[in-house]
């Protein structure tokens, strides 16, 4: 029998009376002595033998229609994968003899594999007497969707001391209790991770729960809608936080997860061309609080494209006024591991200097020297604004002198330009 929860035994919520089957709600509230049966049992109730009577209260208790019985398990109800299944087994001796040096065994058989879940071959049992059992638990981590049997089995010997053998087998198939939805997308060089999970069991899922283990180039914080909370709140919001409740038979939850890249500007990619974020852990209990637990596969994103030389702003003037010139500071850094350079540093000629809002002031072109394998250099350009209001510097372009290309474009950067 496997061990999960019985149900309770309620009571009808309308109670038969035997007089019902002769006669209807009609019957008159005094019963003639001239049929002294029916006069027996209708003085065994209440002298008000109407329907209304039937719902009267006798006691508190009977407002939950239950009477306090159970009803165990008939068979092994559902099963989801990432719970626990647990089976009660009894070998029951019901010959006339007692049988003596019993192995038994109790395993697991999937589509892919076969799991010993219980064994005394080393310790056999000694002896059941007649009209006797020997009792054990098995315990099972379900891992796999589809078809399971349960083989238990009993290697004895008889009155005769012949030896013979006894196989039982217990079918239960494994459904699918969560359904998770990814998607990952990119903005403003920021990566967020949108996960959808619906519950396809027939009881409410909380949700201990749902984590985020990132790859190791990556790093994870789950975005909620308390971020503008005080400090005090935010930490008692974490101690207190509501419960995540998803619904039976297909209620849903979103989660929102920033990913942001844990490696330094200064350090090659540690993985070219790899797109593996990470993985979801997800953990719930039922009603009852019986635990489940899966674990996805690897999330995967954009793919990952490695530089070999990589510029960055560092530095932008907080307040820019028109034309005044004003000095941008960024680094260029060599993910390679040999030398590279020199580099020639100067705008892009896709738009006119007509249509440019902010333009090189000074020398237009920047010469920088070689820089080491995994190295980097710090440079700055000095520019001038001829618009205001909000304006991007753009086309800021590195070129390789030795290799002949283009290495890198730094990206745009928004600033906003004062009138004087």
């Amino acid at each position: 029998m496997r061990l999960c929860r019985p149900s309770f035994q309620p009571d009808p919520p309308l109670r038969l009376h035997p007089l019902d089957l002769i006669a209807g709600e009609d019957l008159p509230l005094h019963v003639t002595s001239d049929d002294e049966e029916e006069s027996q049992v209708a003085s065994s109730r209440d002298p008000d033998f109407s329907f209304r009577s039937r719902f009267h209260l006798q006691n508190p208790i009977d407002a939950m229609a239950l009477s306090g019985l159970l009803i165990l398990p008939q068979a092994f109800g559902a099963i989801y994968l990432g719970e626990t299944f647990c089976s009660y087994i009894s070998i029951n001796n019901s010959s006339n003899y007692e049988a003596r040096d019993i192995v038994i065994k109790a395993e697991i058989q999937t589509e892919r594999q076969r799991m010993l879940l219980f064994d005394t071959s080393n310790s056999p049992v000694e002896s059941i007497r007649a009209g006797g059992r020997y009792d054990f638990i098995i315990e099972h981590d379900v891992k796999e969707l589809g078809p399971h049997t349960l083989v238990c089995s009993a290697l004895y010997n008889d009155g005769d001391s012949e030896r013979k053998y006894l196989p039982q087998f217990f079918k239960f198939v494994v459904a699918n209790p969560l359904s998770v939805r990814t998607k990952v997308r990119s903005v403003k060089g920021s990566t967020f991770l949108e996960t959808c999970i619906e519950n396809h069991t027939k009881s409410n899922l909380l949700m201990d729960q749902v984590e985020f283990e990132p790859a190791p180039n990556w790093t994870s914080i789950m975005l909620t809608a308390d971020e503008n909370l005080s400090e005090t709140d935010s930490k008692a919001r974490k101690v207190f936080r509501p419960p995540v409740i998803i619904k039976a038979g297909g209620g849903i939850h979103n989660f929102l997860y920033q990913l942001c890249s844990s490696l330094n500007e200064s350090s090659p990619m540690k993985v070219e061309g790899s797109n593996v974020l990470g993985k979801l852990q997800i953990t719930w209990r039922t009603n009852l609080g019986e635990p489940g637990r899966l674990q996805t596969q690897q999330i995967l994103g954009s793919p990952i494209v490695q530089k070999n030389i990589h510029s960055r702003v560092v530095e932008v003037p907080s307040v820019i006024i028109m034309h005044v010139p004003f000095s941008v500071h960024f680094s260029l850094t060599n993910q390679t591991d040999r030398k590279r350079g020199p580099f020639e540093v100067h705008l892009s000629e896709n738009e006119s200097n007509e249509d440019r809002a902010v333009m090189v002031n000074g020398i237009q072109t920047l010469v920088l020297p070689p820089v080491e394998a995994l190295g980097s250099t710090k440079l700055s350009l000095n520019m001038v604004a001829t618009k205001l209001g909000v304006q991007k510097i753009s086309g800021i372009t590195v070129f390789d002198v030795q290799e002949k290309n283009i290495c890198d474009s730094l990206p745009d950067v928004e600033i906003f330009v004062y009138s004087d």
